[in-house]
């Protein structure tokens, strides 16, 4: 995957929307995520090695499952170091379910350790009436982000899941963005600068999802621009997954 030369040797030649590398490693819902990012207008293209976020403009990361077996497939295709590298300057990066809870330091599904960019561990939802929590589910905002832009607070949303990340330390309530009921309270939104993740499912989301990723382009766009977040630093466990 790579995007083609314009003749100003920039990639895209300048046409199309938001060039997207939705990362590939054999975990998300690869189809129902084109095609969203295709309906709104944004250009994306699968990633399953370095080379192919080449010319990129955002990253997603997609999945479902399990963290340990995630950051082998990761380690094994070369994309670890290429991703936290992408993190750390400052590039537009969106994870889906699993692609968020990678975020942490770890996860105590298996004791994985992740990515290391959020203070944290990827913890079992707790009081859960059932595992997995599966269905439709409130999204309640803790702060505003372009990310939520024309959803009332509350919208029901999609999810599959029976982990989620558990922010810690003194910067944990800013970074959480959104909270969801199931038993207990769980996380279900992230805002670390150019970072972002969501538990819930956008893809599965009808026409509130579809919105949701409209509003992740144009803020990758903004920023992308040098409308500016802040970066987001990588983390004791930015080495992990090299097994």
């Amino acid at each position: 995957m790579s995007w083609p030369m314009g003749r100003d040797g920039a990639p895209g030649g300048g046409r199309g929307g938001l060039r997207v590398a939705v990362v590939d490693y054999g975990a998300g819902n690869l189809v129902s995520i084109d095609q969203a990012l295709t309906f709104v207008g944004a250009e994306a293209r699968i990633a399953r090695s370095p080379g192919d976020l080449d010319g990129a403009e955002a990253v997603i990361v997609p999945g479902v499952g399990a963290a340990a077996p995630a950051m082998r497939r990761l380690a094994r295709a070369g994309l670890v170091d290429p991703l936290l590298r992408w993190i750390a300057l400052g590039k537009p990066y969106l994870g889906i379910c699993l692609g968020l809870q990678l975020l942490f330091d770890g996860s105590d599904e298996d004791g994985a350790a992740t990515f290391g960019v959020i203070p944290g561990r990827t913890v079992l939802l707790e009081d859960a009436p059932t595992l997995p929590h599966i269905g439709w589910n409130q999204v309640e905002r803790r702060h505003e982000h372009a990310l939520f832009a024309g959803l009332a607070d509350g919208t029901d949303l999609y999810f599959v899941h029976s982990y989620a990340g558990r922010p810690e330390g003194a910067g944990a309530d800013a970074i959480t963005l959104a909270e969801t009921e199931h038993g207990g309270r769980f996380v279900s939104a992230v805002d670390r600068g150019n970072v972002l993740g969501v538990q819930f499912h956008p893809e599965r989301s009808g026409g509130a999802g579809i919105r949701m990723l409209g509003n992740f382009i144009r803020w990758a766009s903004a920023l992308t621009a040098g409308a500016g977040a802040e970066r987001s630093p990588v983390g004791a466990g930015g080495t992990a997954g090299g097994d």
